[in-house]
C-alpha cells in the first residue's frame, strides 16, 4: 500500500433501505444515471420511454451497477426550472417500472424537492440523492427523517439556475465543505437520518479549477467517517480542459474516476457503467488493501 494515498482504507459502509434492500459500500461501487428529462447536459443519457427506460436499466445492472438514479429535473447550468408536478409525473412511473421489473435493484431518486422524495419513495425508491443539500427546500431533512431512508448530502450554493455565479469562497475551498457537510450532518442527525453519503458538488458552485483541487483534495473529507459519491461523469471539469464535449468525454471520465477512487470514493455516479467497474476492479487490483 503506498504511503501517498492513506485515506483509501475506510470503514465499512451499508445503507438500509426503508423497504429492506441493502447497498454495501464497504468496497466501491456504481451508481448508473438514467435522466428522464429532454435536456440533461450529455444527449446520451436521456431516456425516451419505458421500453428505452428498461433496456438501460437492465443493461447496466448487468455491466454491475449497485444502484440506478432517476432524475427528472436537469441541474445542469442555466437549465429550465420545472415545477413539482411536472418532475413527479416523469419521475413516480419510472420508479414504480423498474421496481416492478427489477424488484431487487437498489433505486436512488435523484431530486431536491421533498414531496417529490416521498412519492418516490413511497413507489419504491431506496435512496433520495440530493443536490440541494437541503438548502432548496427546507421540508427536505424532515422528510428522510420520517422515511428513514439513506440520503446522499451535496454541497450546493444557490440553485441549478444561480450556481454559476457562486463560485468564489471566502475560505478554504475544503474547509467551507467541511464546515457545511458538518453541519448538515447535525441536522440529519437530529430528525434521525442514520444512512448518509457525502457529495462535494463537482461542477456546482465550483470552477473547473476549483472541482480538480476538490478532487485532488478527496481524502480530506475522509475525516467525516462517510462514504463518498463521486459524480465525475462526462462533466465540464473533464472535457472542457481537453477541449471537447461531453459526448467525447468517456476516456477523460475514466482517468479521474481512478483519482476519485485513490482519494477513497466508495461509489461513482456514471452514465458508462461498464467503463467504471473497469476502472474500481484495476483499482482494486493495483491497491488490493484499499478496500
Amino acid at each position: 500500500m503506498h504511503s501517498q494515498h492513506p485515506s483509501i482504507h475506510s470503514a465499512a459502509h451499508t445503507l438500509h433501505s426503508p423497504h429492506g434492500r441493502l447497498l454495501d459500500l464497504r468496497r466501491p461501487q456504481v451508481m448508473g444515471i438514467l435522466n428522464l428529462t429532454p435536456d440533461s447536459f450529455f444527449a446520451g443519457s436521456r431516456v425516451a420511454s419505458e421500453h428505452d427506460l428498461l433496456a438501460r436499466a437492465e443493461a447496466m445492472l448487468h455491466a454491475g451497477a449497485a444502484v440506478l438514479d432517476l432524475g427528472a429535473y436537469s441541474t445542469r447550468p442555466g437549465a429550465e426550472d420545472i415545477s413539482e408536478a411536472e418532475e413527479t409525473h416523469r419521475l413516480l412511473p419510472a420508479v414504480e417500472a423498474l421496481r416492478r421489473e427489477f424488484p431487487q435493484a437498489f433505486l436512488s431518486a435523484d431530486t431536491f424537492r421533498a414531496g417529490v422524495a416521498a412519492a418516490a419513495v413511497h413507489a419504491g425508491a431506496d435512496l433520495v440523492n440530493d443536490v440541494g443539500g437541503g438548502t432548496l427546500d427546507p421540508a427536505m431533512f424532515a422528510t428522510v427523517g420520517r422515511l428513514r431512508v439513506p440520503y446522499v448530502l451535496m454541497h450546493l450554493r444557490g440553485t441549478p439556475q444561480t450556481m454559476s455565479k457562486l463560485t468564489h469562497y471566502e475560505d478554504d475551498l475544503v474547509l467551507t465543505l467541511l464546515r457545511y457537510f458538518r453541519d448538515g450532518l447535525a441536522a440529519l442527525r437530529a430528525v434521525g437520518v442514520v444512512d448518509v453519503l457525502l457529495d462535494p458538488g463537482f461542477g456546482f458552485a465550483k470552477t473547473a479549477a476549483q472541482s480538480h483541487e476538490l478532487l485532488r483534495r478527496l481524502p480530506e473529507l475522509q475525516a467525516l467517517g462517510l462514504p463518498v459519491l463521486a459524480a465525475l461523469s462526462r462533466k465540464r471539469m473533464v472535457y472542457g480542459p481537453l477541449g471537447l464535449g461531453p459526448e467525447t468525454a468517456l476516456n477523460g471520465t475514466t482517468a479521474l474516476h481512478m483519482v476519485a477512487l485513490q482519494g477513497g470514493a466508495k461509489l461513482l455516479r456514471a452514465h458508462d457503467v461498464a467503463e467504471a467497474r473497469q476502472t474500481i476492479q484495476l483499482f482494486a487490483n493495483t491497491f488490493p488493501m484499499a478496500e
